[in-house]
């Protein structure tokens, strides 16, 4: 415990290998959290953990082996709406990374524009904490801030469990702006793809309504170690619904895994488990995250 009392994390797995899969040129990782250095970058005092320092030097590092090339930079909840390191990174690297920034409503005009200038493409909101009490979702706050973003193109990214919120496409219908949903809707392995909101899910993509990234497949799997083979009926159901709105990401460094720390080049062959065509990996790695960060 640090003098927060937010617990420390396990620090992501340091031993660097190639994966078995070959990604295609121009693969991209769509999630990742760049935590410090925190003597430059303070932590936020209301956090609920905290990291040992994950640096760019590091993440690139990985992508190297990997074989990843492009990467969008995922605000993380340490920082709130201090997104400095964020966009420290993004300056630094102009043409490889975008970012998915935290912001509170007051929020100007010019300071949204000075975000995009900076590279950031979309935002992210936490409703696994927004949700009040009776479980809905705060429409009329996030409809709003969808209206302001909806000029630059952003979109809107949600950490949520979707089936906490089985009447989904009913809660967005008509939204200003597309919807994104990190780990694969973020539903237990054990509910089963029957569970009603991830079938709506899957619903709102066949649309074309809804993005889903293939990410924390340790999050929802009920194993404990690779494959997370009980992930696999997950994936292969979203990308039957419309494989045009799915995206990867490594997740890195994996901030509160309570159990064994995956290798990432382990995690990178799940693709493998998954997508067999190279045509469609190709697409998801690397076509689809060009349409929805506008990498040129």
């Amino acid at each position: 415990m640090n003098l927060n009392k937010a617990p420390l994390c396990q620090a992501p797995d340091r031993v660097l290998r190639r994966p078995d899969l070959l990604l295609p040129l121009g693969a991209t990782d769509c999630h990742a959290h760049i935590c410090g250095p925190e003597s430059s970058f303070p932590y936020f005092s209301e956090r609920i953990y905290t990291p040992p320092d994950a640096l760019l030097p590091d993440y690139f590092n990985l992508l190297t082996h990997l074989g990843v090339e492009r990467a969008v930079l995922v605000q993380p909840s340490i920082y709130g709406t201090d997104n400095r390191a964020m966009l420290a990174a993004l300056k630094a690297f102009p043409k490889k990374l975008r970012g998915v920034a935290v912001v509170d409503s007051a929020i100007t005009d010019a300071e949204i524009e000075a975000l995009h200038q900076a590279g950031v493409r979309g935002l992210r909101c936490n409703i696994v904490d927004l949700a009040d009490v009776t479980g809905q979702l705060p429409m009329a706050m996030l409809r709003g801030l969808a209206q302001r973003i909806a000029p630059f193109g952003w979109h809107l990214e949600f950490l949520m469990h979707v089936d906490a919120f089985p009447q989904l496409s009913n809660d967005f219908h008509d939204f200003p702006v597309e919807i994104v949903i990190g780990h694969f809707g973020y539903v237990k392995a054990s509910l089963g793809i029957a569970n009603a909101g991830f079938q709506n899910l899957c619903a709102m993509m066949r649309e074309g309504r809804a993005w889903v990234k293939f990410t924390g497949t340790y999050r929802i799997s009920e194993q404990a170690a690779p494959p997370y083979s009980d992930v696999n009926p997950f994936a292969q159901a979203l990308i039957k619904a419309n494989p045009q709105q799915i995206v990867w990401g490594t997740d890195w460094p994996h901030v509160m895994v309570k159990g064994l720390m995956p290798n990432d080049a382990d995690l990178c062959d799940l693709l493998g488990n998954w997508i067999q065509e190279p045509a469609l990996l190709t697409q998801i790695l690397v076509s689809n995250p060009e349409r929805l960060y506008d990498f040129k």
